[in-house]
């Protein structure tokens, strides 16, 4: 149970440092987006500011589904085919269909890639949040533009 635990752990801190990169650049190119996009009219320019947030969002998420597949590949949860990467994503996005399930001996260290996905979609939900909080108002007072 210790070792499960333990590379849960490792794989979960993996994914954070990923997404939290991912928000840090998301939000430079927002800016950039931003500044781009000025001569536009407000509602595409909150599209594309979002459009791009959403869709770099998008990237982070797959490539953590990827790394849990991977992790339960490696650890030997899960023979090398679809079913690791289909696991993974039912299970990051806490779906969790129950058509496959991992043996005792892994069901720890799998159940922990629901908390990232909870954790880090808790993130991009946040994050996404406050770019809306901060994009819409705009939108709405040049509407007339």
């Amino acid at each position: 149970m210790f070792q499960q635990l333990t590379l849960g752990a490792l794989v979960l801190v993996i994914c954070a440092i990923i997404h939290v990169f991912s928000i840090g650049v998301n939000v430079s190119v927002s800016v950039r987006v931003a500044r781009f996009s000025k001569h536009l009219h407000p509602t595409l320019r909150a599209a594309m500011i979002v459009g791009a947030a959403f869709f770099m969002l998008l990237i982070a998420h797959t490539v953590q589904v990827w790394i849990w597949a991977i992790a339960l590949i490696y650890t030997g949860a899960m023979e090398p085919t679809g079913d690791a990467i289909y696991f993974s994503l039912v299970t990051y996005t806490s779906l969790g269909y129950g058509d496959i399930v991992l043996g005792p001996g892994h069901r720890i260290f799998g159940a922990i890639a629901s908390i990232t996905g909870l954790l880090t979609f808790g993130v991009s939900t946040a994050y996404l949040v406050s770019l809306m909080t901060r994009i819409l108002p705009e939108v709405f007072t040049n509407m007339d533009k």
